[in-house]
């Protein structure tokens, strides 16, 4: 009876340690993981505004697994989130930083610090500008943002070693830096940025219900109304006026009569604030020094002036001799990013990879 059960025995084992195997070697597999940091700090820039922005910031700081057990110093990668959003919303689902953990287990990019700081408010957030009216954006961001990371975690604290990257306003937000202060970021990827241009709509034509719009007291009165909601916001960014309140701000369609009356010169002054393409030219040494500049589209966007425009944004930049790479995607500005064969796995790191000074 022995000599029976002896083979299945001896072949239950050998089942039993390879369970045991495979097991260790899937834990083993698994990426070592980022260490995530909240940094709250409290900003006096932001201080300045109309719309009731809260002060005290919420800063996420993913560290490499590495960084606990060495003396090395690491690039950073700032991203700039979307309006509408914020940092707990960023990391909370787990979708970047695991992209992460696997690029630098994989070694496709050398480990960095990623930050992700707080560009929330009680509108839409950030527009990524300086204004009096919705906060100095820009402002928070090179002379409070930056220096308390340099301070306070061992960076490489130098240009050449710092990267922003980006998606739609926060798109806008990276080639805004990045035409601004060069001097700063050397390495910039925006994906899907707006406000890149007008694309193929003039202004006049907008869908904008400018009615209720002069009508409402606070933003929350325009909840539901999209374009109207975000132009409210995008007024008191680029068009803004202390004086004026409630929304402080001169819009660029007026009511006359009950009418809504449309006022040319001043669409066009906001656009020059507004629409980056309209910067271009004055902003075509700095964009010339970068290491790297990247941005990309999603082609099925719904709005498809966003799709033109970054057309037309990247015609430009070659008219102006600026090195840099533009795709436009199978897929809209939402379902192509986070996934592990998305834009930020697949071309962001890999740019990061190329463009990025790693080392002393």
């Amino acid at each position: 009876m022995i000599a029976k059960y002896a083979f299945p025995l001896a072949a239950g084992s050998l089942v039993v340690g390879l369970l045991v195997a495979w097991s260790a070697a899937a834990r083993d597999s698994t990426p070592p993981r980022l260490t995530i940091v909240d940094e709250p700090f409290v900003s006096s820039v932001l201080r300045d505004n109309r719309i009731g922005l809260d002060p005290a910031r919420a800063i996420k700081v993913l560290l490499p697994p590495g960084y606990a057990k060495s003396k090395q110093r690491y690039p950073v990668v700032y991203f700039l989130h979307n309006a509408w959003y914020g940092p707990k919303q960023m990391i909370e689902d787990g979708r970047a930083q695991r992209l992460i953990e696997r690029a630098f287990a994989e070694g496709a990019v050398q480990e960095f610090i990623f930050v992700v700081a707080d560009y929330s408010g009680p509108t839409t957030g950030s527009l990524y500008e300086n204004s009096p009216v919705s906060g100095r954006w820009i402002d928070y961001t090179i002379d409070e943002v930056v220096p308390l990371i340099d301070a306070k975690y061992r960076t490489l604290a130098r240009r050449e070693s710092r990267a922003v990257v980006g998606d739609f306003f926060g798109g806008r937000g990276v080639l805004k830096l990045a035409m601004a202060k060069a001097e700063v970021f050397s390495v910039a990827y925006a994906m899907h940025p707006v406000a890149t241009g007008t694309g193929d709509i003039p202004w006049s034509s907008l869908e904008i219900d400018w009615p209720r719009i002069h009508a409402a007291k606070t933003y929350a009165e325009l909840g539901g109304l999209g374009r109207t909601q975000i132009f409210w916001a995008i007024h008191q960014a680029f068009a803004p006026n202390v004086a004026a309140p409630p929304c402080f701000c001169d819009f660029y369609t007026e009511m006359k009569d009950g009418k809504a009356a449309y006022n040319g010169d001043r669409a066009v002054a906001m656009q020059k604030s507004f629409l980056l393409d309209e910067m271009l030219e004055e902003s075509a040494a700095a964009l010339r020094s970068l290491r790297g500049l990247a941005l990309d589209w999603g082609r099925f966007d719904t709005t498809q002036a966003h799709v033109i425009s970054n057309r037309q944004f990247s015609r430009k930049l070659e008219d102006l001799g600026i090195e840099h790479e533009a795709e436009e995607y199978r897929g809209d500005p939402w379902n192509r990013t986070w996934t592990e064969d998305g834009r930020f796995a697949k071309r962001v790191l890999p740019f990061l990879r190329k463009h990025l000074v790693t080392a002393d």
